[in-house]
Formats: structure tokens, sequence, C-alpha cells
């Protein structure tokens, strides 16, 4: 036992002190954060370029219909004939030319209307002017019949859906959104924890390999002391730094909310047709609400208890293929076994799970021990029955002592084994060992 506790001390001091640990422990937040930010500060620079689009109306009905936006400046060519009107798109390097033709009638003119550009156009600048000129055809196809455009106006109803629980409290149109983006945050999260950290094992047991080292740690302790002790100090390392990632999360997160102003409860009082209006603030009100009543304490928690049993399933497999090949390049050929399963719970996840939470596909893949980590923290914000956690976890760890039981006869014979690349069938013959 305590050459064990020397062999974790050794590997996670050894990782703690690495400066790649150090750096991505405290600025990963940070830069996560920064990440967020420059993507909506990228995404504003590109919504203020202002395009300006050149019509061309023969039928002389749209000249009043084409208003000019904060993005979008119009000018009328119509004037021109209509090459000279191309022409004149391409040396002032407008953004395009609308050509609307005439026609005898508004159905043969709605499949007529082109748009011309060197690149292709963005999609809602198109959807923009095919809803002007379908709601100009469709008003004057109304007149045609002799129906009144007021009265059919004053007769349109918009209904806008209040979205509230049965002990009264209301919900943004988000919700499920942002329970989407927690779970399939935590689940993506964790995948890259199990392949950045099992790496470190199988890394650390490559390089004591090819250095010889080996032969000489083996002499005092066995192999399975060995394997264990590098599974544990690596995951000590990653705990900890999870902790502190918690803690940096958590203060931004009351940093957010009292820049924001948010109060956990609804306020007394509030009409609740007026809760939802399309007021910017009241609705990141509501956002910042619905993520407050998120499980996050049994979603951080269940983070915690998944991240150790992944990593311990996943780790004694890295550590096994560590012992089995000489160098990092030769452990390309066992990589699938780890990835697949892993890839197999993301897409389970994002295309099953956030579909129905509760299904069949997604209760099954929450329960299979290689995809339970991942599957099952997607299905945690959505609300998971507390007996299938505890079934999940049951068989997560009943299925990591069958794994370190197998990795550790691999383990065994491949520590030693030198200048010889392993197969399937030669791993499958030391687990007769």
């Amino acid at each position: 036992m305590s050459n064990l506790k020397l062999i974790i001390k050794r590997e996670f001091i050894a990782r703690v002190r690495n400066r790649t640990f150090v750096v991505m422990t405290f600025l990963s937040p940070l830069i996560f954060v920064g990440m967020i930010s420059l993507i909506t500060w990228l995404a504003t620079l590109n919504n203020d370029e202002i395009r300006e689009i050149a019509f061309f109306d023969e039928t002389g009905m749209f000249a009043s219909d084409f208003k000019n936006s904060d993005n979008i400046n119009y000018i009328d060519y119509s004037n021109l004939p209509l090459n000279d009107a191309k022409d004149s798109v391409i040396i002032k390097s407008l953004y395009g030319l609308l050509y609307i033709p005439k026609k005898e009638s508004n159905r043969e003119l709605a499949k007529s209307v082109q748009f011309y550009a060197d690149e292709a156009p963005n999609i809602s600048i198109l959807n923009d002017i095919e809803n002007v000129i379908e709601g100009k055809l469709t008003n004057q196809n109304f007149e045609s019949k002799g129906l009144d455009l007021q009265m059919i106006e004053d007769s349109k109803a918009k209904v806008n859906i209040l979205i509230e629980n049965f002990s009264g409290e209301k919900t943004s149109k988000m919700t499920n959104y942002i329970k989407m983006f927690f779970g399939g945050a935590a689940g993506y999260f964790l995948m890259m924890f199990i392949i950045i950290y099992g790496n470190m094992v199988m890394r650390s047991v490559i390089e004591e390999k090819a250095n010889r080292i080996i032969e000489i740690i083996i002499s005092s302790v066995k192999p399975l002391q060995l394997m264990m002790g590098k599974i544990l100090g690596t995951s000590f390392a990653g705990i900890l730094q999870f902790i502190i990632w918690v803690i940096l999360g958590s203060i931004l997160l009351f940093v957010a909310t009292s820049i924001f102003g948010v109060n956990p409860q609804p306020a007394a009082g509030i009409d609740p047709s007026s809760v939802l209006q399309e007021d910017l603030q009241q609705e990141v009100q509501l956002v910042l609400q619905d993520i407050l009543k998120l499980p996050l304490g049994t979603l951080v928690l269940a983070f915690f208890v998944y991240f150790i049993g992944g990593y311990f399933l996943y780790s004694s497999i890295y550590a096994a293929i560590g012992a089995a090949v000489d160098s990092e390049t030769d452990s390309q050929q066992f990589m699938l076994p780890i990835i697949l399963p892993l890839m197999l719970g993301i897409y389970v996840g994002f295309f099953s799970v956030i579909e129905n939470p509760h299904g069949t596909v997604s209760t099954v893949f929450s329960m299979i021990p290689l995809t339970s980590p991942i599957v099952m923290l997607m299905r945690i914000p959505f609300g998971v029955s507390w007996w299938e956690v505890l079934i999940s976890i049951l068989l997560l760890f009943g299925s990591i002592i069958f794994m370190i039981w197998l990795a550790g006869k691999i383990y065994r014979v491949g520590i030693l084994m030198y200048g010889k690349k392993p197969s399937y069938k030669e791993l499958f013959k030391w687990l007769k060992y």
C-alpha cells in the first residue's frame, strides 16, 4: 500500500507541476469566455457591414417597397437599360442586382425574379427580398378577388405563448435550448477530459517503458500497483483541475447575474402577459432564471462522479495500450475501440437525447458503461429519475472492476515486451497468461 501511495504522489506532482497544467487550469475559463466574446464581437462586425443592392423593376410596382435598413441600402436602377445596370453594379462593386421582369400574371412573375451576383448572396437577405415581393403580390391577389386588405390585416391574430409550469413558475422559450447547451457542454467536456487524461496515462507508461525505467520500478512494485498508481495520480490532478474550474465558473456566473440584476424568484405582482415581451433585458433575465432553475448542483456532482467512472474505465484501456506498444505511433492502431464509443455517445446525445431525452435510445445508451458518462450527463438537465442514475452508476463502476482486471493482465505482460508490434490476436493471448 505504501508503494501505491508513492506512485500516486509521484504521478500527481508530475502532472500538477507541469507548466501546461497550471496555465490551462487558470486560463481555460478565461479563454472560453474570451472566445465567446470574440465570436460575438466578430458577428457584430459582420452585421454592421452595409450592403448596397440595386434593383431593376420593369413592373414599377416595388419601388416604394424596398426600404433601406441598418444593413442594406437599395438603389433604383429601373431607369437604365438592363445591361447598363449590370455593368454599373460590377463597376461600383455593389452587392448584387435584383431583376424583376414584367409578366402577364403574378404567378409568372413570382417564378421569374432573378438576383445577379458574383458571390452567393446571404440567405437572410434573399428571404427578406422574397418576403417583400410575396407580400406585394399577395395583396394584389387579394384586391383582384375583391377582398378588403385593411379588414384582412385587422383580422390577423398574433399569438405569444407564455410558458409556465404547474407550480406557477414562468420560463423562457429558450429553456430547451438552455438544457441542450448545458447537457451537451457537460458531455463534450467529459469526453475531452477522458481523452486528455487517458492519453497522459498512456504517454507516461510508454515513456517509462522506452527509457527502460519500468524494469527498475517493477522490481519494487507489482505491475497492477504501478498501473493503478498512474491512473489514480492522474485522476487526482484532473479532479483538482475540475474543482478549480467549478470555483472560477461559479464566480463568473455570480458576476453575470449581478451585472444583469437577476433575481432567481420572479418578481411579485408582475402581469404574466407582460413578462415575455420582446424586451432584451427581460428576455435575458428569464434566460438566466432558467439557468438558475437547472439542477446545476446535480449536474456538477454527476459530472464529478461520471468523470471518475469514465476516466477509470478508459484510462485502464489507455494504460494497457501504453504497456503493449513501444511508441505512441504504434498505439494508433488501438485507438478505435476508445474513440468509437466516445463519439457514439456524443452523436446519440446530440441526435437522440435532445430530441427525446426519455426515449428508449437515450435511456439504453445512458446505461451502457462505455457511453453512459456522456449520454446520462446530457439527459440530467431534462430531469432523470434518481434510480436511473443509480443503475447507470452501478453498471459503470461494476464494469470498471472488470476492465481494470482485464487491463491488468495485458499490462503485466506487455510492460516488459520490446521490439514487437502486438496485434489484437497477440493481446488476446496475453489475457490467458
